[in-house]
């Protein structure tokens, strides 16, 4: 691979590529500096002017997760370098980045992963017929031989494929079809939760990169919806700049490849990978300095926006007037014409896929609380509480309980209007909706928890605990319903808004675009910071289709098959009481209903543990490596390809399961060997042995070991939120591990050539 990459990529075709991305970061940070502003404006208005509106009934988790993993199993993974399936062992932390490491040993042995994946912008792809076709369809003109050896054979039927347009590719297999449906939702789930890179708690930073991104395309003419604005705001970059760059350097290399296609095809996409990483690392270190230097200067922008409010607000709708004077006429005539025709289809083609997947979330919930409640009565009242509360407080983060939610908005389509109004994909709607389902079903779960939590406080008997379960969830389901209604409606706004507006722009620019400039003297000097004339334009063309979008969503609030409540339907602060509870202690149902134990968590602590827990108490836990996914048979740890079953076909698979027994077998860690950049694993000194007291636990490494386990390296929130690594990662031999213990766990992806990006 080295041999390829720097025979492509030579000093000069670097320079030339930095010097390209150079460019376009910087015309892009001009747009971001711009619309930073006018995000500071419209943040600070808001909260003076908080205008109301539907108040949520239900409450929401402040810490929705914390030291957990989502998942646990084995994988095999293709590696590359020496083109075999390798075992590994493999975790999803509550940050959702893919932990791979050699085994399971060398996870107890606190040997460093060998990967960290983010899979923010990736595709799953469950079969190497998609993927062939999509890798021939990137490299156009290269088309191997009927009966040639493809680029990838899997030794198994059930591939699960990582693609991305432009970085690396991953390649697992599982030994059976459940395996591969498993991993598939757990992938999933952790693809939609990085693609949700952008804190959405950002008032102003989140919502002036996403305006700069959209105008800097406009400014390309690229209109519609983009599907790569997935990640956090580096990778989203890195995105835009291989979306100009990559048809480039695809026309310029794509000639010169030498070899076979199944090779050129490799080749390829490593090189793109390359690229991509250099890009990166470029555009991190501008974003990082505009961002900077944008923070420092925020406080000025503050004082001069508190103390001028007034004079900007007044300025802004004097501009707005004139622009809508000019523009108004011919907006309407293209809104009558050319959206407001097929605004109901697009809103029916939104809303049937979308009600049935909340109406899904309801169903879930009631039945997990109903089972629940009738465990109570058959096992034990309130002694079992705290193992079934445990479970079911981990409920929205399941992904395999939530899989028949989010499968609901896999029909979504815009068949005859997609291609009408410049949709790419249907997957930015699928994708949101989902989100929106997990965070409803968790606001449920932790209204039902909080109000039990109060009614336990009266000691009740077994009998009248399930009456008040039974109570409780009636009372929970009216909130839910109110809340999924409300949040539908502003779903299905948004979403008419993302498709109807750039169509809208795009028809009205060679008429109105070019006049917009001389509109620029109507701001004053001072406030053009704040005020923009394209920001304001946009508005204009907004309100004159925002009207029909409000009237359809009425419209389709009175229809009952969708059951969306009607506008008049506002409850205010109808229940206040709620709201009070919420603000007490945390809860903890493992350790206060579970013997000290974790209860069903199987001693892995609760979303938000107390404060006063020990840190040697959270590290025992954290490295139990118990999954919220569970075997609900056993009620043990669920880990994928634990007992793998004998294949139909054992000579497709007999070399994998030979690696599986080895690695069953292990004792230690495999000696250091080339990984695959060729570079050796350095040295890792050996844990200290545990203390003669401690018992053994097959899962559990040794607790004498002064280094956290890497959920209590992986702070919780947003993945945008942790530090990248130095460049001297494990996978180029030069990180050493810290005396006696398993260096952090950086948010990063394993890069072939020894880079490491930040996840």
């Amino acid at each position: 691979m080295g041999d390829v990459l720097s025979t492509h990529l030579d000093d000069a075709r670097r320079q030339h590529i930095a010097e390209k991305t150079g460019k376009i970061l910087t015309e892009f940070l001009r747009y971001y500096e711009d619309q930073y502003g006018v995000a500071l404006f419209n943040s600070m208005r808001h909260e003076i002017e908080a205008p109301g509106g539907p108040q949520a009934q239900l409450l929401s988790r402040k810490v929705p997760l914390d030291e957990r993993i989502i998942f646990s199993g084995n994988l095999f993974q293709y590696q590359e370098d020496n083109k075999k399936w390798r075992n590994r062992f493999s975790l999803v932390p509550h940050n959702y980045g893919l932990v791979l490491y050699e085994n399971k040993v060398a996870y107890e042995r606190q040997v460093p992963p060998r990967a960290v994946i983010n899979s923010a912008g990736y595709k799953i792809l469950t079969s190497v017929d998609q993927y062939l076709e999509l890798v021939g369809n990137s490299l156009p003109g290269v088309t191997p031989k009927s009966g040639a050896a493809p680029i990838l054979k899997c030794p198994t039927q059930f591939p699960l494929i990582l693609w991305h347009p432009s970085a690396r590719h991953y390649y697992f297999c599982m030994m059976t079809e459940a395996e591969q449906e498993k991993w598939q939702a757990v992938l999933q789930d952790c693809i939609r939760h990085c693609n949700n890179g952008i804190p959405e708690d950002s008032k102003v930073e989140g919502p002036a990169f996403t305006d700069a991104i959209r105008m800097y395309r406009q400014s390309k003419e690229l209109y519609g919806t983009w599907e790569m604005l997935c990640g956090n705001e580096v990778q989203i970059l890195s995105n835009l700049v291989m979306e100009e760059l990559g048809p480039e350097l695809k026309a310029e290399l794509a000639p010169r490849l030498k070899g076979k296609p199944q090779e050129r095809q490799r080749q390829w996409i490593q090189i793109s990978d390359a690229v991509y990483r250099m890009v990166y690392e470029q555009a991190k270190a501008h974003f990082e300095a505009v961002l900077s230097k944008l923070l420092l200067a925020r406080p000025a922008m503050e004082a001069i926006i508190r103390t001028d409010m007034d004079q900007i607000i007044t300025s802004k709708e004097h501009l707005a007037s004139k622009i809508r004077a000019f523009i108004l006429p011919k907006a309407e005539i293209c809104v009558r014409n050319h959206v407001q025709p097929y605004i109901p289809s697009i809103l029916e083609a939104l809303m049937v896929p979308t009600s049935q997947g909340f109406t899904e979330v309801r169903d879930v919930f009631f039945k997990e609380v109903t089972d629940m409640n009738l465990n109570v009565i058959n096992e034990g009242g309130v002694d079992k509480l705290g193992e079934y509360m445990e479970k079911l407080s981990q409920l929205a983060y399941h992904p395999l309980k939530m899989q028949s939610c989010y499968e609901k908005m896999e029909p979504l389509r815009l068949d005859g209007l997609q291609q009408r109004f410049d949709v790419s994909s249907t997957s930015v709607f699928k994708q949101r909706a989902q989100i929106h389902m997990r965070e409803q079903m968790d606001n449920a779960v932790y209204t039902f928890e909080t109000l039990l939590h109060q009614e336990l406080g009266k000691g009740p008997t077994k009998e009248e605990l399930c009456k008040s379960i039974q109570r409780i969830l009636e009372r929970v389901l009216k909130k839910y319903d109110y809340d999924s209604s409300s949040v539908r409606k502003r779903f299905f706004r948004e979403a008419l808004l993302q498709i109807t507006i750039p169509f809208l722009l795009k028809k009205l620019a060679p008429t109105c675009k070019s006049e917009l400039p001389r509109f620029q003297e109507l701001i004053f000097e001072d406030f053009a910071r704040f005020i923009l004339v394209e920001n304001t334009y946009e508005e204009v063309v907004l309100q004159t289709v925002m009207k029909d979008i409000l009237q359809a969503v009425k419209e389709a609030a009175v229809q009952r098959k969708h059951n969306l409540y009607r506008d008049s339907v506002v409850l205010h602060n109808s229940d206040p009481n709620l709201h009070l509870l919420a603000e007490g202690s945390p809860i903890n149902w493992g350790e206060e209903y579970g013997g000290g134990d974790g209860g069903g968590g199987g001693g892995s602590p609760g979303p938000r543990a107390p404060e006063a827990a020990t840190l040697s108490e959270k590290r025992r836990r954290a490295k139990q490596v118990v999954s919220v996914v569970q075997d609900e048979e056993a009620g043990l740890p669920f880990e994928v390809g634990r007992e793998p079953p004998s294949p139909a076909s054992p000579d497709s698979v007999t070399e994998v399961r030979d690696l599986l027994a080895q690695d069953r077998g292990a004792e230690s860690p495999p000696p250091a060997c080339p990984l695959l950049n060729g570079a050796p694993l350095p040295a890792i000194p050996a844990p200290s042995p545990p203390p003669p007291s401690s018992p053994p636990a097959a899962s559990s490494p040794p607790a004498a070991s002064p280094r956290a386990s890497p959920l209590q390296q992986l702070p919780p929130g947003k993945a945008v939120d942790l530090e990248p690594p130095k460049p001297n990662d494990q996978e180029t031999g030069e990180q050493e591990s810290g005396p006696g213990g398993r260096p952090p766990i950086h948010t990063t992806t394993e890069d072939s050539a020894g880079v490491q990006t930040e996840f």
